[in-house]
């Protein structure tokens, strides 16, 4: 696989599997079955394995073995984010603790009514922000941006196991480019977008930039909207700690001239360069993100 195909691995039944897990014997337990099935994806997706050991090895310059090992705890603490994300939606928030660094960005970001646009990537889990939302008074509407790729019975899963209403609505990329009404209609209202920035489909149009001290290609359309539409920027992670506790970044982006998308790309990488030398595995692009030619 050269870059991402749109669609995650796992199966609907191992994922009621967890989620009986979690609701009857609790979170900490559901990690427990993970020991052989992060194990398994090492194993079974050679080329996901290859990918995954240049990041470490290459772009995290991790020793040989700690890069081998590195390969398993991936697998393992991705495994790990998505039973937390599962015991939230299924409405066990208060068996976790979080601590939020950047509220008052956000709010200032509401203050000046443009709404904001929140540039995140495939690093700890920003989809269960909401769920620790409501705990610091913030009921503001966010539109999540995504190519409509996923498996649907998994998303109308999670949608039935919810237990309360979620204040998150995902807006998709159309081919007819509709979705940018949509968008401007919901900074009309104040509202927050959401895109990720670090995935991208064959054909489509893509932007180079350093990350980790190699070029990579990133997705055009996502730095573009950010550029033109003159909502104010954010960057935003939601990373994963011990002892079922989460920190919530915010980091508000430079100031930007209209229409430099590459600027905006620019300072996006450097804030996820820093959020992945902290975070090294919770980066959960699991393809050849950087088309290295050599992976020894």
């Amino acid at each position: 696989m050269s870059q991402w195909d749109g669609k995650s691995k796992g199966t609907l039944l191992g994922y009621q599997i967890f989620v009986n897990i979690i609701k009857k014997l609790g979170v900490r337990a559901a990690y427990v079955l993970l020991i052989p099935v992060a194990l398994y994806y090492v194993l079974a997706y050679p080329r996901t394995a290859k990918a995954m050991f240049y990041y470490y090895r290459k772009r995290q310059g991790f020793p040989f073995f700690k890069s081998i090992l590195a390969l398993y705890k991936g697998y393992f603490v991705f495994g790990q984010v998505l039973i937390d994300k599962f015991a939230l939606f299924a409405g066990l928030r208060d068996r976790f603790t979080f601590d939020f660094d950047g509220i008052d960005i956000l709010r200032q970001l509401l203050e000046e009514k443009k709404g904001g646009i929140l540039i995140s990537g495939h690093i700890g889990n920003f989809e269960i922000a909401e769920k620790f939302f409501a705990d610091i008074d913030f009921n503001q509407q966010i539109h999540i941006v995504a190519a409509d790729q996923e498996r649907t019975v998994i998303k109308d899963y999670l949608s039935s196991i919810s237990k309360d209403n979620s204040h998150i609505n995902f807006i998709h990329i159309q081919e007819d480019m509709s979705h940018i009404f949509e968008i401007s209609a919901a900074l009309a209202n104040n509202d927050l977008i959401c895109l990720t920035g670090d995935r991208y489909f064959d054909n489509s149009k893509t932007l180079s930039a350093e990350l980790l001290g190699e070029n990579a290609l990133f997705p055009a359309g996502t730095f573009m909207i950010a550029s033109r539409l003159q909502a104010p920027i954010a960057f935003v992670y939601v990373m994963k700690e011990p002892n079922l506790h989460y920190h919530l970044y915010t980091r508000r982006a430079p100031a930007i001239k209209h229409r430099d998308a590459q600027a905006v790309l620019d300072a996006y990488t450097q804030s996820m360069e820093h959020m992945l030398r902290k975070y090294p595995y919770q980066w959960f692009n699991f393809f050849d993100f950087w088309k290295s030619k050599s992976q020894d």
